[in-house]
């Protein structure tokens, strides 16, 4: 099990890999959990967690109501008593079990949501959930004992959010994606044009690594070279130019 640690003792381990990344994040015996992987995958994190010794979540954080990330939302707030937290934009489709549609970023994505995509959106329901929490636009973490907040960053869908812990780490969803060579733009997304801004908004933390929910960890001069690259484009396409960012 891969884990991390910023400089104040906050460990974040990654507990599910494969289909999407699931991170608990703890510290001094409190627990926040980071998205919840499908519902198939139920089985192997209730096995992880009470592996870990751990019998209630403080709190869990869903980067968006999607399947493959709140797959298993409703049984961790049942069994672990995880008052879950959403942005105010994804609560709706969360409370239906919903997934919110998002489009191709490149030729083959766009090729596959035109092919798939409402048979997709039939197939991959899930259990629904009634959030705690719906936040807008971010919320401070510090109730729950740690030194992180949930950040909005939209793109991907109009409510997704990270979590930026102490402005070291951030768990980003699907934000950026962590599988292609030399870049983190995602495969799908509603706005690529947020998705970028967001970019910025995750640099503007001087967080150093980026966690996405789907693939490996991106550094942070892998996502700036990205943000530059596609920042210059939209600005020669007349749109807002990359801001001040702390390299």
């Amino acid at each position: 099990m891969k884990t991390w640690k910023t400089k104040c003792g906050y460990a974040i381990s990654k507990l599910l890999a494969g289909r999407s990344n699931v991170f608990l994040l703890s510290h001094d015996g409190k627990n926040i959990l980071v998205d919840t992987g499908p519902g198939r995958s139920w089985k192997t994190l209730d096995r992880r967690l009470r592996r870990l010794g751990v019998v209630r979540l403080d709190a869990l954080v869903l980067t968006h109501a999607h399947y493959d990330h709140a797959g298993n939302a409703a049984r961790l707030q049942e069994k672990y008593e995880a008052r879950v937290i959403a942005h105010i934009a994804e609560g709706p489709f969360l409370a239906r079990g919903e997934n919110n549609a998002v489009g191709g970023t490149n030729a083959l994505a766009r090729l596959v949501v035109a092919g798939l995509g409402k048979y997709f959106a039939r197939r991959a329901r899930y259990e629904p959930c009634r959030p705690n929490l719906q936040v807008d636009p971010s919320f401070d973490l510090r109730e729950f004992g740690f030194n992180a907040h949930a950040l909005h960053t939209p793109g991907h869908t109009a409510g997704s959010l990270s979590v930026i812990v102490d402005d070291e780490i951030a768990l980003v969803g699907d934000a950026m994606f962590g599988i292609f060579p030399g870049s983190v733009f995602p495969p799908y997304a509603v706005d690529t044009g947020e998705t970028v801004s967001s970019w910025g908004k995750l640099l503007a933390t001087k967080c150093r690594l980026f966690l996405p929910a789907h693939g490996s960890a991106n550094p942070r001069q892998l996502v700036l070279k990205d943000y530059d690259k596609r920042s210059a484009r939209r600005e020669k396409g007349g749109c807002a130019g990359p801001s001040k960012i702390d390299r």
